[in-house]
């Protein structure tokens, strides 16, 4: 379980985080769409603007990510694993403040979506 130290040094540390992507998440210039006269600048364009929006999207989810944690502390169950109800290693907090879950659980999270992913690659590949 995390002391009341670490948790305010956490909850510091998440907040500073959600700040700093709801500041980038507000700015989406990137994503606005460019007309060009040149077909390979209008290829460009949309290249970048694909990468931007890949971008905003890995970030909003980490925000999400952030508010949960946040959630959880304001829930008292911060630091104690989603899946097994283990308490997450403090370390792995040090280094992922809004981990949900402890390594092993997140091991196997990681291993089921790229299980998934692999699935939904066959099934696109197969069409």
């Amino acid at each position: 379980m995390v002391n009341k130290t670490e948790l305010k040094k956490f909850r510091k540390i998440l907040e500073a985080k959600q700040a700093e992507l709801a500041r980038v998440l507000r700015n989406r210039d990137a994503i606005a769409i460019e007309k060009s006269a040149d077909a390979i600048d209008e290829v460009q364009h949309a290249a970048e603007r694909e990468l931007a929006i890949r971008n905003l999207d890995r970030e909003s989810q980490l925000l999400r990510m952030v508010k949960l944690a946040l959630q959880r502390m304001d829930e008292g169950s911060y630091g104690i694993c989603l899946h097994c109800d283990e308490p997450i290693n403090p370390k792995r907090l040090a280094a992922v403040p809004w981990a949900p879950y402890c390594v092993r659980c997140q091991e196997q999270v990681d291993q089921q979506q790229t299980t998934e992913w692999e699935l939904e690659d066959l099934l696109v590949n197969a069409a």
